[in-house]
């Protein structure tokens, strides 16, 4: 009879071995290029994701509320404490192969000859369930990733506090950009109101050329305090991301914001090593699978062996095989729903990389075209610089009339604002291009 129990939890452990198998992540298709503006160009090894964030963030202003917001915000901090229950899960997890032990002191008390009389009768018992097929190894295992995604999610966090402070400080620094535009347009153009209405005395212009002039004067001066008020929330919203009451930022300009570094992207296969959220997604499907694995255990006995000792009894110790009959068909649904899940966790694996490689060719598509865009803006701003400087002077020699003047005016002003625009978005293609690779990694 023992020898048949001995064949046949050896043939149970022989078909259950795939139960034992450590998750391996599934071949990954990458390509050797992303898509840039220009078309598919090849990438070297190399990528801004390596640098630390105070490579790519010099602003000293900007690096200081970046490690405020690290130390403050408050998704960061919970995602923490997300980190802290999964270790402790993971404990748990461990203790599970350690046999429980408990101890009993009940009191027996009588009355006897007047008296009364108190007897003890202490002992002490202990369950142990043997892992035989892997159910309390793959739990461990599945606590051990689970810990490991928790991380990964902390990871995530932090890199997406450091590119959405970014974008939050430069969107502050070109709010302040256009104010200084504005400000500058309307000193200037109140000049001009006093020029026109001088000409006008000299039946140089006429009624409607004046209030032509003071209609976009207003105009510009009605602007300024829509652009201050934009500001004053830009500032509340940075503050709320440093997990502070609103504030005053202290920050630089717009201009001194440079990108002294080499764009590399890199290759695709990288972002399996950088991209939190790729990580993430892995360790899902390692945890579906480790699931799967826990499913299929149900199918095979359990043993599990109770000892007790007490001060009548000497030590006695029970092991029980108990092997599931009549409850096959629940654990072959929970095994068909956990296979279903894993395969739910292997596609959204494969559609997490394509979306990370999709938003590092966004980010390279913006940051080559804001590239290309500056000479030929440049050149613009200067040829409006010169065409309001020539129409103002053919003005005053009667020679063109104030709607030239004006036109050119608008012109100038729409492209500098238009600059200002483009400043943004570069440095936001690089938070872009920086954030998609997975850089910022603690």
């Amino acid at each position: 009879m023992k020898k048949l129990i001995y064949i046949a939890i050896c043939a149970l452990t022989l078909s259950s071995c795939n139960i034992y198998r450590q998750f391996e992540r599934p071949e990954v298709n990458a390509a050797d290029s992303y898509r840039t503006f220009d078309g598919i160009t090849a990438c070297d090894s190399t990528t801004i994701a390596d640098l630390s964030w105070t490579e790519v963030y010099t602003d000293p202003n900007l690096q200081a509320l970046i490690n405020y917001a690290l130390e403050n915000n408050t998704d960061l901090l919970v995602a923490m404490e997300k980190v802290n229950e999964a270790q402790a899960s993971l404990k748990s997890a461990k203790q599970a192969f350690f046999p429980s032990v408990g101890l009993s002191l009940p009191t027996n008390m009588t009355y006897s000859s007047g008296n009364f009389v108190v007897s003890y009768d202490a002992s002490v018992s202990a369950s142990w369930e043997i892992d035989l097929f892997g159910k309390l190894l793959n739990s461990k295992r599945q606590a051990q990733v689970a810990l490991l995604q928790n991380q990964e999610y902390q990871q995530a966090v932090r890199t997406q506090l450091i590119a959405t402070v970014a974008d939050y400080y430069f969107n502050l620094l070109s709010l302040d950009k256009q104010l200084e535009i504005y400000n500058m347009t309307e000193k200037s153009w109140a000049v001009s109101v006093e020029t026109i209405k001088a000409m006008k005395e000299g039946a140089m212009a006429t009624e409607a050329a004046v209030a032509q002039y003071e209609a976009y004067h207003a105009s510009i001066a009605a602007a300024i305090p829509e652009i201050k008020a934009a500001i004053l929330k830009q500032e509340n919203s940075l503050s709320s991301l440093l997990g502070d009451y609103p504030m005053a930022i202290i920050r630089g300009s717009l201009d001194e914001q440079k990108v002294d570094f080499d764009i590399h992207a890199g290759i695709p296969v990288q972002l399996l090593a950088n991209r939190p959220d790729v990580k993430n997604a892995e360790y899902n499907l390692a945890s579906m699978y480790y699931n799967t694995n826990i499913a299929r255990s149900a199918f095979y006995p359990s043993l599990v062996i109770d000892a007790s000792l007490n001060w009548i009894n000497p030590l006695t110790a029970l092991a029980s095989l108990t092997q599931p009959l009549f409850y096959r068909g629940t654990n072959k649904a929970k095994l068909e729903i956990a296979k279903a899940k894993e395969e739910e966790a292997r596609l959204q694996f494969k559609q997490a990389l394509v979306d990370a490689s999709m938003e590092v060719s966004n980010a390279l598509i913006s940051y080559d075209a804001e590239l290309q865009k500056e000479v030929a803006r440049d050149k613009q701003i200067r040829s409006l610089y010169n065409a309001v400087e020539y129409t103002n002077e053919l003005l005053k020699l009667g020679s063109s009339t104030y709607l030239e003047v004006l036109e050119a005016q608008q012109s100038l002003l729409s492209a500098l604002i238009s600059k200002t625009e483009d400043q943004l978005s570069k440095l936001n293609a690089v938070t872009s291009l920086y954030h998609a690779l997975g850089g910022g990694r603690e």
